[in-house]
């Protein structure tokens, strides 16, 4: 990777991977929480001493872009090396090599009557698009909410939302195969935005708008649509992360005459060693069927599997060793 295609400034040379999952090998000295032969699904990293993770919001640690993007591990120092020089650390784990080396505070033990290949999105993406309905909205039963964007964060949305009982579950796409998809995960409604005015639809079928929205695209642009979309004292919650231009402009007056909140999101509120074995759980029993997002590459298809992710053929690539 070259530093012109980086979205994020993590040092280079560095080993990437950001949603892990795999078996413990061996634990350093005071690691409690884990043991030789657990299987555990990696996730954010955080410092677990600062105000906000002491008052139980880790997911918004004042070292999280230190710890995730900044290459070097709490203690600043370099546990990866090729030919005697450094490799920058990645997410907290580095979870493309064959082997990670992990803060137990990144750790998830998860059950081991499920494949653990599967488990990995969890750890970042799946629990964002969840936890955003579940965790920071704690949507009512019997509310309204749509969802720009049927990627893997959007469609995990929608799944929490069923699971949390709102009645109007509506994805907004310009894929109509991710579409689709969303009727079999859920939606009561799909609205293909290249086709029609997203907002005025929404309308159509809500009467004055949604209670909640989502927007996970990262297009400034769609964002507007989300506020435009929502009710009297509607909700809306901003995951997508633009690129390039971050300038969004909002019509205020709306949104103070209105009672309307923007908000962003981050890891979708969650404690991940709380929230990932519920989603688990919630799978197993047939509520949360994430696995019909993914499909399975092997490390040397990653290229195909990068692929496939931009052009939509595959939500989430799983990479296998």
């Amino acid at each position: 990777m070259s530093a012109s295609k980086q979205n994020l400034g993590n040092p280079l040379p560095a080993v990437l991977g950001h949603e892990g999952a795999g078996i413990i090998k061996q634990v350093g000295e005071g690691v409690k929480n884990v043991q030789v032969g657990d299987h555990v699904v990696m996730s954010y990293s955080s410092c677990g001493r600062c105000e906000k993770c002491l008052t139980g919001h880790l997911y918004a640690c004042e070292r999280m872009v230190e710890l995730n993007f900044e290459g070097a591990m709490e203690d600043g120092t370099h546990r990866l090396h090729q030919n005697g020089q450094e490799l920058a650390h990645f997410f907290g784990q580095s979870s493309f090599g064959t082997y990670a080396i992990v803060n137990e505070r990144n750790l998830v033990k998860v059950d081991k009557d499920v494949d653990l290949r599967l488990l990995a999105p969890l750890g970042c993406g799946i629990q964002t698009g969840a936890g955003a309905v579940l965790n920071t909205f704690q949507v009512p039963a019997g509310s309204s909410i749509v969802i720009f964007g049927s990627g893997t964060v959007g469609m995990s949305a929608l799944m929490a939302a069923k699971v949390a009982g709102c009645t109007t579950r509506i994805i907004v796409d310009i894929h109509n195969n991710r579409l689709e998809l969303g009727k079999e995960l859920g939606a009561t409604h799909v609205i293909n935005s290249k086709e029609v005015n997203a907002v005025e639809e929404i309308r159509n079928i809500t009467k004055t708008g949604v209670d909640f929205a989502i927007e996970t695209t990262g297009v400034p642009a769609v964002l507007r649509q989300a506020v435009e979309s929502v009710t009297f004292m509607g909700k809306v919650g901003i995951i997508g992360a633009p690129k390039a231009n971050t300038d969004v402009h909002l019509d205020v007056n709306d949104m103070i005459m209105s009672a309307k909140s923007v908000s962003g999101i981050l890891q979708g509120s969650s404690i991940p060693q709380v929230f990932i074995p519920k989603l688990i759980e919630l799978y197993k029993q047939g509520q949360f069927p994430f696995d019909k997002l993914v499909n399975f590459y092997s490390f040397n298809e990653i290229n195909q599997a990068v692929s496939d992710s931009g052009s939509g053929k595959t939500l989430k690539p799983i990479l296998t060793f």
